[in-house]
């Protein structure tokens, strides 16, 4: 199934390769839900909620952003709930909000390093025509980490040093030992693809320090916590090795 039950409180809309659309989770609470992540456009958003509907789920109260990355994000204009961002991240959200979406201006970024190859493809696959494309800032911004009480259950955001972005948040809900990492265990594609092994030994240490049993990252399937500390140290390792 495209959307899948996680725990009685936790689901989550599958990634999709095709034009790089992220995972989109969605936590329960008895008065509140929230989104995690507001997908890379209106149609992904659209899907994520007829998912929601078709099971007599209440639509998101709130959508919390892992990281300022398009595939992230461009749906935010589009989502039901108050979008929330770290600082970091709605500064950048307010960067792209003046950017111009003609072919002229995206090959323009591509030379001045703005954007990168890989988002301007799938860009151009998910927007046809570049029709659509609306990037605004978060509604709610936080500094650091943000505790949000949905009812029975706490949903905790924190920014975290990540090889990834320098504004990725996790969230964290603890009552059902589940964490969406977002990219947050991944190189940084737009710093020459760099896997800072200081950061990624800082961001392993952040998963080890958390209760939990499911780890649901961007673009992949849900693991454990045994499973993606093993995977995150293994690659610390290999970048060890070719460093030395």
């Amino acid at each position: 199934m495209e959307f899948t039950k996680v725990t009685e409180k936790v689901y989550y809309l599958i990634n999709d390769g095709e034009t790089d659309r992220p995972v989109l989770g969605y936590i329960k609470g008895d008065k509140y839900s929230l989104m995690v992540d507001a997908g890379n456009s209106k149609n992904h958003v659209e899907k994520f909620n007829s998912c929601i509907e078709k099971l007599n789920l209440r639509l998101p109260d709130y959508v919390a952003i892992t990281h300022w990355h398009w595939d992230h994000t461009y749906g935010m204009h589009a989502v039901t709930g108050k979008t929330i961002a770290c600082e970091i991240t709605n500064e950048q959200l307010n960067v792209m909000s003046k950017w111009q979406w003609t072919d002229e201006a995206m090959k323009n970024r591509l030379l001045t390093g703005e954007d990168i190859e890989f988002a301007d493809t799938n860009i151009r696959k998910e927007y046809e025509g570049l029709q659509g494309i609306k990037v605004v800032p978060a509604d709610i911004v936080f500094k650091n980490d943000l505790e949000i009480d949905l009812g029975g259950l706490t949903v905790i955001l924190k920014n975290v040093i990540s090889p990834h972005s320098k504004d990725s948040v996790i969230v964290y809900v603890p009552e059902e030992k589940v964490v969406f990492i977002g990219d947050a265990y991944s190189m940084n594609y737009y710093n020459n693809c760099e896997y800072d092994p200081f950061k990624l030994e800082c961001f392993i240490n952040v998963l080890k320090d958390l209760e939990f049993d499911i780890c649901l990252a961007g673009h992949s399937s849900p693991i454990n916590k045994t499973e993606i500390i093993e995977y995150l140290n293994l690659q610390h390792e290999k970048i060890q090795a070719k460093n030395k």
